[in-house]
């Protein structure tokens, strides 16, 4: 009977993993089939973007030969599919560099944005949420609500200009906008791309003091920002587990008010899994205005730059690994959320 079960399980992990791996490929198609088809529907001419305005006639149709738009529609989608498939997005006009190394130059900036904030944002929102559900319409409760609701309603771009403003021109307490100082530009050893563990790696703790000091600001506003989603979720949760019966139960035997908080957490905690991630992916999307406003050398500038140099194959290519990173992080979270809580898993199948 034993192994009966264990079959039993085994079987269900497996029909959950295929239906994972079906939606995975279905969704990567998608977006593939959306990024391409709105390369082809902006009103960008990628010869004019590569040839100029003043190239010959000539030039112009070998061009156009060349990338494939004399092809049907579908010929061409095939062709961008095959490209993909063997990590090629071509080559940025902006850079004049493959695309693919240009995510690999500029990805990791905006993964230390990201990383920065989902630790600010867990490390402080779920102590956070959690103190507002037990507290409910007290005092604390009604401010960290307040502090949530700012940091949910507040555009980050306004806040950054803000945050330069106060702590940068005013009170001198954190560096200004870029990653480093261009001084250390050229003496810092790249191994990584991620600068931190480079400095630290090769023993440049002076690199790391700058860098830490441009990373504050943009990294604190960014984690504020998460921190606020995830109170607002973790606050919801707790409150549901909190209304339940078998917490009443447990006050009646006389359970310690920590041992009740610390088992309905327990029963948030494959919800909670889903949340960070997405708000990790969420950072991974919301860094483009902070990028912008600090000079952040990262995917979101990059995407940002060869927008407004009509250059689409990088924007399409940012586009495309920004949301297959929403698809990997969803599909992780759901993943953990198995392992956390079988519940889900017997749910889905």
């Amino acid at each position: 009977m034993t192994n009966w079960f264990k079959f039993r399980s085994l079987q269900a992990g497996a029909k959950a993993l295929c239906l994972q791996m079906s939606m995975f490929a279905v969704t990567i198609f998608g977006l593939l089939l959306v990024t391409f088809m709105i390369g082809r529907v902006v009103p960008v001419d990628p010869v004019l973007v590569i040839v100029g305005d003043r190239a010959t006639a000539e030039v112009y149709a070998r061009v156009y030969a060349e990338l494939g738009l004399d092809q049907p529609l579908y010929h061409q989608f095939l062709m961008y599919l095959y490209k993909v498939a063997q990590g090629d997005f071509g080559t940025s006009v902006l850079t004049s560099q493959s695309v693919v190394r240009d995510i690999a130059a500029f990805f990791p900036a905006t993964i230390e944005l990201a990383v920065t904030g989902t630790l600010i944002g867990v490390l402080l929102g779920v102590p956070l949420g959690i103190l507002s559900a037990v507290r409910k319409n007290t005092l604390l409760d009604q401010l960290v609500r307040l502090v949530a609701l700012v940091g949910y309603s507040i555009p980050i771009f306004w806040l950054g200009l803000v945050g330069l403003l106060v702590f940068y021109v005013k009170l001198d307490w954190v560096a200004g906008v870029g990653r480093i100082d261009a001084v250390y530009e050229y003496i810092i050893e790249r191994e990584t791309g991620f600068v931190l563990l480079d400095a630290v790696w090769h023993g440049q703790w002076d690199i790391v003091r700058n860098f830490l000091s441009h990373l504050v600001l943009p990294g604190a506003l960014l984690g504020y920002m998460s921190m606020a989603y995830i109170i607002r979720m973790t606050r919801s949760f707790m409150l549901e587990q909190l209304g339940q019966e078998y917490i009443v139960t447990a006050r009646v035997k006389g359970l310690s008010e920590g041992r009740i908080v610390l088992h309905a957490f327990r029963n948030v905690l494959a919800q909670l899994i889903t949340v960070i991630a997405l708000s990790f992916a969420y950072l991974l999307e919301g860094a483009v205005l902070t990028e912008t406003v600090f000079a952040w050398p990262g995917l979101g500038l990059y995407i940002t730059n060869s927008l407004f140099a009509a250059d689409m194959n990088a924007v399409l290519a940012g586009t495309t690994v920004i949301g297959v990173c929403f698809v990997l992080l969803n599909a992780v979270s759901d993943a953990l959320g198995m392992l956390f809580d079988p519940r889900t898993r017997s749910a889905r199948t």
